[in-house]
């Protein structure tokens, strides 16, 4: 069985730091693209950041130079070190994973819950609040 589960959430106040988990088991972790997204109220589904099989990463600029996203392949964890959070953080955070090395995590949009199960393997969700 194929798990995602994602640790770390939580409140903290403006300008503080998180670091979430994403603990797997049931797939092959090195054969997948590794990612993490978000979803606010009212908007759509964000990508955040994805960390490549072949270890190329990606951040999208509202993160840049914030977020750190890594990956411990003994452990089969990824994570995201998040740092001078902001109240726009506010969300609820999933991790993502391709099922088969030859697709691309999906892009930003739609709901999360569904855009993401439908072509990759995703992750429960953990709230991230931020007060100003």
């Amino acid at each position: 069985e194929v798990q995602l589960v994602e640790s770390g959430g939580g409140s903290v106040q403006a300008g503080g730091s998180l670091r979430l988990s994403c603990t797997t088991s049931g797939f092959t972790f090195d054969d997948s693209d590794m990612g993490w997204y978000r979803q606010a109220p009212g908007n759509e589904c964000e990508l955040l950041s994805t960390i490549s099989i072949d270890g190329s990463i990606y951040y999208v600029d509202s993160v840049k130079g914030r977020f750190t996203i890594s990956e411990d392949k003994v452990k089969n964890t990824m994570y995201l070190q998040m740092t001078s959070l902001k109240a726009e953080d506010t969300a609820v955070y999933y991790c993502a994973a391709t099922r088969t090395p030859d697709v691309v995590l999906p892009p930003s949009g739609g709901r999360c819950s569904h855009t993401l199960s439908s072509a990759a393997y995703v992750g429960q969700g953990t709230q991230v609040t931020v007060s100003p």
